[in-house]
């Protein structure tokens, strides 16, 4: 009986937890340690975007990067001004360790001036993507 109640309180902690990771995965939010950053052209290896920028950090074996490059490469194609940028996270492991990034893929939203506006990390969805521009402009 013991036996029973072991795995049914492992299966109640077990479900909470992945309610709970589903629920924070992908939510665009803003992170206290990111405040004041900036990033800059040698960084991106390429040109930030005249109202903000989309920096995702992506792998090669990363199936929700591939839906994330497709979700922002359709916003930076709809809002004027933005531009998407993907970066290999193991091409960039400074960058990464810098910015804290710890799983893929992991969007950073860049202001004007490559200041660090928001962050997601996980898969984001349009609509909460096209919101934090809004905030970053």
């Amino acid at each position: 009986m013991s036996g029973l109640v072991v795995c049914v309180a492992v299966l109640a902690v077990a479900s909470a937890y992945g309610v709970l990771h589903r629920r924070r995965s992908g939510r665009v939010r803003v992170r206290g340690r990111d405040d004041g950053k900036r990033l800059g052209t040698a960084e991106l290896g390429g040109e930030l975007g005249e109202r903000a920028t989309l920096l995702q950090f992506s792998s090669a074996f990363c199936a929700p990067c591939r839906a994330t490059r497709r979700v922002l490469g359709e916003v930076a194609g709809m809002v004027p001004g933005v531009s998407h940028v993907e970066l290999d996270a193991e091409d960039h492991l400074d960058l990464v360790r810098e910015l804290g990034i710890l799983k893929t893929p992991t969007v950073l939203v860049l202001d004007a001036d490559g200041r660090i506006v928001r962050r997601a990390t996980g898969q984001p969805r349009k609509a909460d993507v096209i919101a934090a521009l809004g905030e970053a402009v």
